[in-house]
């Protein structure tokens, strides 16, 4: 069974960095890519970044290029968000899922496509 969790959320001011979680099991690592999605209230869900190690396969969303970094630990357990210089722009529900991969296919977390397993997110808020 696929289980994602995340954590590491909370209040920060801006300017400042977090660094979100996502403890993965019931996959194989390698055959997955593993997203990271953004909700604020009022707001459509906005696919942030993906990582797929293997196809060595990145994407990040045009509002945090530069300023976010998606990472995966030596086990290929854990998936991290590094957020920095955050924004007010930055609060919302963070969520990972994930999708198997057949080639890559990050640039589909723009849409959210096939990303067919869910964390229950973690809510970060930036304070102007």
């Amino acid at each position: 069974e696929v289980q994602l969790v995340e954590s590491g959320g909370g209040l920060v001011q801006a300017g400042e960095s977090l660094r979100l979680s996502c403890a993965a099991s019931g996959f194989n690592f390698d055959d997955y890519a593993i997203g990271w999605f953004r909700q604020a209230p009022g707001k459509a869900r906005e696919g942030v970044s993906c990582i797929s190690t293997k196809y060595g396969d990145t994407y990040y969303a045009d509002s945090v290029k530069g300023r976010f970094t998606s990472s995966s630990d030596n086990d290929k357990t854990t998936v991290y968000l590094q957020m920095n210089s955050m924004t007010a722009e930055d609060t919302a529900v963070y969520s990972c899922a994930v999708r198997p991969v057949f080639g890559p296919v990050c640039h589909l977390v723009a849409t959210g496509s096939g990303f067919d397993y869910w964390g229950r997110g973690t809510q970060v808020t930036v304070s102007s």
